[in-house]
């Protein structure tokens, strides 16, 4: 049985909450998503501050129209960079190994991977993945991430029969 995937998309910057900045990595993921055949049915844009995407991310987590969500930004060094503390406030079980493929792909084009802080892991029966703030590094990051995306939220929909 295959479980349709109905995504959020939050993108997490200063800059483009204060509408300094278009949201292009936001926009990336969004396209990913619709070339995978995935409904994407929030999206929003936030600031780095901690305790309102902790809390968006659990609202959003328990919905019942939500299987997966994708956050693009704060994933750095950066004092402000909280996506990873508030996706791991959230999280009940971790899926290090989504985060670890990530990094070690994109190592293979920049060494800047080694700082990114990026996790992954589930709530609510919902996959959080974080991807890092550029629309380059979202789109390296998908590709490595896509073959995974329709098992997994088959999974956690209970369809665990191989």
């Amino acid at each position: 049985m295959k479980t349709p995937i109905r995504a959020a998309v939050i993108t997490v910057s200063d800059a483009c909450s204060r509408g300094e900045r278009d949201d292009d990595s936001g926009a990336a993921l969004l396209e990913l998503l619709s070339e995978l055949g995935a409904e994407v049915v929030e999206t929003r844009i936030l600031s780095d501050d901690l305790e309102p995407l902790v809390q968006t991310l659990e609202a959003i987590a328990k919905r019942s129209d939500v299987n997966l969500i994708i956050t693009t930004g704060g994933t750095g060094l950066g004092p402000r960079d909280n996506t990873p503390e508030a996706t791991r406030r959230v999280i009940e079980r971790e899926a290090p190994g989504i985060a670890e493929a990530i990094r070690a792909e994109s190592l293979k084009v920049t060494p800047m991977a080694m700082i990114s802080r990026g996790v992954a892991g589930v709530a609510s029966g919902t996959l959080i993945i974080n991807l890092p703030g550029s629309p380059k590094a979202v789109r390296e990051s998908f590709g490595v991430i896509k073959p995974v995306l329709a098992h997994s939220v088959n999974l956690l929909a209970g369809h665990t029969r191989h």
